[in-house]
Parts: C-alpha cells; structure tokens; sequence
C-alpha cells in the first residue's frame, strides 16, 4: 500500500474508532438501555465496529514508533545507530503492510451478515418445463451443499409445474458461515442440454433465478399489521392436485412494497403462517438494504435480472460437462461435482473474487 493511501486508510479508521467511543458511551445511557429496538440495534452497530476500532489503535501504535524511528535516523550522526534505525524502519514498514492487509479485508467483511441464516429460492425461468426440472436439479445441488457442510436444511414451500418440476421453491438453510457461503449463488443460473423431450438430441438453453435472503431477527424488521394482508387457501401439489382438506396454506401480501409471500408446505395454518412471515421481513430487509445502495429496480435487475437467457452468472453445459461461473475468468468446474454440492473450490474463487473488487470500491470511497 502506498503512503497516501496507507494516511488515507489510518485517517478513515480513526472516525470509525470515535464512532466506537461515541456509541459505547451512548449505549451506557439509561434512556437508550429502556429502549430496547435501539440498545439492540447500538450494540449490533458496536459489534460491528470493534474490530476495526481495535486495529486502528494497533495501526496508530505502529506508525507513531516508525515515524519516531524515521526521525532518528534523519537526526543521529553515528554510522551503527543509522544501520539500527534502518532495519527498525524496514520491520515496522512490513508490520504496517501486512496490517493493511488484514484490515482492507475487515473493511469488507461484515461477520453478522456471514453468518446469518438464509431463505433460498428457486424459480424457473425461461425455457418452459426444462427450466422446471434444472430448478428441480439446483434444489438437489443445493441441499447436498447443506449436508456437506453439517447444516441443516428444509424446504418451505413449494410449487410444481405440470410434469413434476419446480416454478417455485423456498429453501430455508441454517448452520455456521451459511450466508458467507451462498450469499453469491443470487442470480440467473443458465442450463445448457438435451431435454429428455427432445427426439432430435438439440440442445436447449434454458434459466433458473436464484435468490438468497438473509434470515432476520424478529426485532431489525417491523411489521404494522394494517401495511399486510393475509389470505388462507387450500395447499395443491404437483399437478395441481389438492394435498389438504383444510385452507393450511398461507398468503401474505405487503402492501408499501407490493411483496407476496406464499407457504403452503405445512400442514398447520399457524406454522406455514409463522413461516411465511420470516420469509416476508427477510425479503424486507434485503429490500431496504438495496433502497440504501441504489434504486431498489436496479438492484434486483442486477441481482436476479429478469431470467432470459442472455442474463447469467452461471451456465451448466451438460455436453462439456462443465460449469462455467462468468463473475471467475479462464476457470471451469466439473459439473458433477458442482451439481453433487461440492463447492468448495468455486465459493473460494468468488470470495477473493468478491473481496478484491470490494476492497477497490472502498478505497475509492475512502480516499475520494
């Protein structure tokens, strides 16, 4: 990292270490411990911050001794002192770059939103009944990931197209680092074979769009009972069949945003109700969340885009037998072992992949 940059970065961390100060002697404050929706969402804030507060008091300790080294160099006259106050210099520059390091990572790390559970839906795309059955394949792929991995997986709601595959399915995930994990999975995932009502052996393409949202806490999204409406219905299964005598599935339609959220997989109405509605402030809070970064259109277009075909940020070509993520240049996976969950290797790549253009962003940000 360069001087300027590295003054940037020390400038910037130390208003994240008063902001720390700020709200830790805030949340000591009587009126702020009685509320109880701000003293959580404080310490939250707190927990966030800690890491960097702490690294820039490390940063600072570091660049005080190096410039006190610097100016003993600049100032002795003895040959041998010179030569110590060199190497000093020389160690604490390393120290201080590979402190950077560690930090330009935090800066784009967020350890609460890493480890968030998630809902993970399923939707076909272009391409008719074959995208219903490649849905039906991500929703395999994906549950084996979750046994890899030790988490624990289920299915929320499900609808069928007419031969038995997926229009539409929500996953819930939980266990340790889920949505670190799957947070990149968001998006259009391309399927390029030769459907099994295809006589002429001609390659289809078609999509599936995929999205992943984080699970909230009751208490960060605040549902008004007059802004939603909830309706029963009676729960079908594929092909449209009746699967209950009961009205058990659920509907909830939120009105300021226009977001509708089915469940309908439980039997009981107040399960599929309690179930739906989690999924509901979980779509909300990614709705605010995208509010904030850009126009909330924009950002589910470029999220999830509208599922044609030429949107993608996977394509599984089953002939070459190969997944090709595009956000990853000049490097293939074999489609077996993605499509068996084994995604190790592919979720690296896109963390460093992530984590480098972030940690761009940021500096621009930073040093703007």
């Amino acid at each position: 990292m360069d001087t300027k940059k590295s003054d940037k970065l020390l400038s910037y961390l130390k208003s994240i270490h008063a902001k720390y100060n700020e709200i830790s002697n805030l949340i000591s404050n009587p009126n702020i411990i009685n509320n109880h929706v701000k003293f959580i969402n404080l310490t939250r804030e707190l927990s966030k911050l800690k890491p960097l507060s702490e690294k820039y008091t490390e940063l600072n300790s570091l660049v005080e001794l190096k410039n006190e080294a610097e100016d003993f160099y600049k100032t002795s006259e003895e040959k041998g002192m010179k030569e110590l106050a060199k190497e000093e210099i020389d160690k604490l520059n390393n120290e201080i770059k590979k402190l950077d390091e560690y930090i330009e990572i935090l800066l784009v790390s967020d350890e609460l939103e890493d480890n968030r559970n998630v809902f993970l839906e399923i939707r076909a795309g272009a391409g008719g009944n074959e995208a219903s059955l490649f849905a039906s394949d991500l929703l395999r792929m994906y549950s084996r990931i979750a046994e890899r991995k030790g988490w624990k997986s289920d299915v929320i709601s499900t609808t069928y197209s007419s031969i038995g595959g997926i229009k539409e399915t929500i996953l819930h995930i939980k266990g340790g680092k889920v949505n670190k994990y799957l947070r990149f999975e968001s998006g259009v995932h391309r399927v390029q074979r030769v459907p099994i009502t295809e006589s002429s052996g001609r390659i289809h393409t078609s999509t599936v769009t995929v999205a992943v949202m984080p699970e909230v806490d009751d208490i960060e999204v605040q549902l008004n009972s007059k802004d939603i409406r909830i309706d029963t219905y009676r729960s079908s299964g594929a092909g449209g069949q009746h699967v209950n005598k009961t009205d058990s599935a659920i509907r909830i339609t939120h009105f300021p945003t226009g977001i509708v959220v089915c469940c309908q997989d439980e039997t009981s109405q107040h399960k599929n109700k309690e179930r739906a509605i989690k999924i509901l402030k979980s779509r909300l809070y990614e709705y605010e969340k995208a509010k904030q970064e850009e126009n909330v259109s924009n950002q589910r277009k470029s999220q999830i885009g509208t599922g044609d075909r030429s949107e993608k940020i996977r394509t599984y070509n089953f002939p070459q037998s190969r997944v090709t993520d595009h956000r990853i240049y000049s490097k293939n996976f074999n489609i077996e072992n993605i499509l068996d969950g084994n995604f190790d290797n592919l979720v690296k790549e896109l963390i460093e992949t992530h984590v480098k253009k972030s940690i761009e962003e940021k500096f621009k940000q930073i040093i703007s």
